[in-house]
């Protein structure tokens, strides 16, 4: 019933910027936060950005100051600003929502991951 969907990667320069969205389509009455995550070949799934359904955000040390996350809590979706992208920032991106409630239940989703190219 619930369902992520990742869009807006693509290949892009170093230096160059693209906007992550995510959006969670559903019966649902609310989100508790809603991350971003990615990971290249070879390497763990690390987390990049989160922002609770408050607003309150956090990042990797990474990308802090290059990423903003940000939400729509009526619209049940996530956006990814990621500006001065680095060659090291090349990984699949995946959305996801933790705490997710419906009728039934609460529980937590993944979305199915947009491919970010950052060449030198």
């Amino acid at each position: 019933q619930v369902q992520l969907v990742e869009s807006g990667g693509g290949l892009v320069q170093a230096g160059g910027s693209l906007r992550l969205s995510c959006a969670a389509s559903g019966t649902i009455f609310s989100i508790n936060a809603m991350d971003w995550y990615r990971q290249a070949p070879g390497k763990q799934r690390e987390l990049v950005a989160g922002i609770t359904s408050g607003g309150t955000t956090n990042y990797a040390d990474s990308v802090k100051g290059r990423f903003t996350i940000s939400r729509d809590n009526a619209k049940n979706t996530v956006h990814l600003q990621m500006n001065t992208l680095k060659p090291e920032d090349t990984a699949v991106y995946y959305c996801y929502a933790n705490g997710v409630r419906t009728s039934s239940r609460v529980g937590d989703y993944w979305g199915q991951g947009t491919q970010v190219t950052v060449s030198p």
